[in-house]
């Protein structure tokens, strides 16, 4: 008796990926920046708790410490930012393209390869910490209090890598709120912390810098978490691809790092500007760094947010929703920035009773608040056109627009203000930021019309 042919099994159908259907602006982006800026928000937060908690104890010179001792931490940040923006868009585009297999093992050697960076950016910076913090104009009480800082804190780079590449991980699927909490709850751990430490314990700014190290401890815990236990985006280690994988990421990751590195550059040459007018205006230049990505979180969180979206319509070949993306990216950040300076006119004076400054630092806060933040405009237009750059196979063009902004946007317009004042050296950068995040733009939408032309 002849046996009946088997039934053959139909494959379960894969969902498509989640940015290639439905709306951009409304189920993507509005999501994606809006968990994304909550998640980085929180991380600037941290900062931004530690000097408020800093300002309680009524001495600027620790204020400025907290300043010079910032903007080495803030090329650290950069380093991993990069690293974020090329892990999202290299995972993402293999999910886009159904190839999960692939995405999990990148995921692993992402993890491995920002535990390396981390250890050897720390090391690196606790052994030159000294001449670093005295080229950027740090002296006397001021150096010994930031490099007491940084040497607590420094060792936990590492964790601070783990967790940003976690955070890619979990965007890199389209888990935003997931990504969200692993910067969240550090900075809740820190508000809640730093009184404790600071204040009750009488550590003061080492207090500060123990918090510091707790929260990325949270940070890195969470995000492994979410990337291994709840997704399963971490595959078993393989040793002979690690190379391989590197070269894929740094192929992105490379030049969005080098590309981020401008800002610190460009914020170091503004600190070591301001020394020249006293610890007021240290103080004053520390606060607006730390409050600039807390205000305008939502437009910093559009670089890491969209490529995502671009990414795996990339992948999938959509591209009028590439250029669609591009579109409703640059409405976003204009409501995003109009909101955020209308909150900055309006508050400006709690603010400044807020962090207790004085003399130069609240002369250059008012003008801030009232003006020059509108710069933030063309630095959003900026990060738009370096989410672009990177997602669409141009990161080297990133790179470019950034490094010009730092250096010919920023150096020959801040010396020129620093022969008047503090407040005209904020007003020179403003201006740099303004004509180098046109051009961005420009070339951004040149970019995304070739693409249908191109296929």
């Amino acid at each position: 008796m002849t046996q009946a042919p088997p039934t053959p099994v139909t494959p379960t159908p894969q969902p498509p990926p989640r940015f290639v259907t439905g709306s951009l602006m409304l189920r993507h982006i509005v999501v994606m920046a809006g968990t994304g800026a909550i998640g980085l928000v929180a991380i600037f937060a941290v900062d931004l708790i530690n000097l408020l908690y800093i300002a309680m104890l009524g001495e600027q010179a620790i204020a400025a410490a907290v300043g010079f001792a910032g903007v080495v931490a803030f090329f650290h940040l950069s380093v991993f930012i990069g690293m974020l923006i090329g892990i999202a868009a290299v995972v993402s585009r293999r999910i886009g393209a159904h190839q999960m297999d692939e995405a999990r093992g990148i995921a692993t050697s992402s993890i491995l390869i920002s535990t390396a960076m981390g250890v050897l950016l720390a090391l690196a910076t606790l052994v030159f910490l000294q001449p670093l913090l005295h080229l950027l104009g740090a002296r006397g009480r001021e150096l010994e209090l930031a490099h007491g800082y940084l040497t607590i804190s420094l060792p936990s780079t590492v964790l601070l890598g783990v967790g940003m590449a976690c955070s890619a991980l979990l965007r890199s699927v389209g888990d935003a709120r997931r990504a969200m909490l692993v910067t969240l709850l550090p900075a809740i751990a820190t508000a809640v912390l730093d009184p404790l430490f600071i204040f009750t314990l009488g550590w003061g700014l080492d207090g500060a810098a123990a918090v510091m190290v707790i929260a990325r401890v949270v940070l890195a815990g969470v995000g492994l978490y979410g990337a291994w236990r709840v997704h399963r985006l971490l595959a078993p280690v393989q040793w002979h691809r690690l190379r391989g994988d590197a070269r894929t990421l740094f192929a992105v990751a490379g030049p969005a790092i080098v590309t981020n590195l401008a800002t610190p550059v460009g914020a170091a040459f503004v600190t070591h500007s301001m020394a020249q007018f006293g610890t007021s205006a240290v103080a004053g230049q520390a606060t607006i760094d730390r409050l600039s990505p807390v205000v305008f979180g939502l437009i910093y969180a559009l670089s890491g947010a969209i490529g995502p979206v671009l990414a795996q319509n990339l992948g999938a070949r959509q591209y009028d929703r590439v250029r669609e993306g591009l579109r409703a990216s640059l409405w976003f950040m204009v409501a995003s920035v109009a909101v955020a300076w209308l909150l900055l006119a309006l508050l400006q004076e709690p603010i400044i009773r807020l962090f207790a400054l004085q003399g130069v630092g609240a002369d250059m806060l008012h003008a801030f608040c009232s003006w020059i933040a509108l710069y933030f405009f063309f630095l959003g237009a900026l990060f738009v056109a370096t989410a672009t750059f990177n997602n669409l196979g141009r990161p080297l063009w990133s790179t470019g627009f950034n490094w010009a902004r730092a250096t010919l946007g920023t150096i020959p317009f801040a010396w020129w203000g620093s022969h008047y004042g503090a407040v005209q050296v904020l007003a020179g950068q403003a201006l740099g930021a303004a004509l180098f995040g046109t051009l961005a733009l420009w070339a951004a939408w040149r970019l995304t019309r070739r693409l249908g032309r191109t296929a």
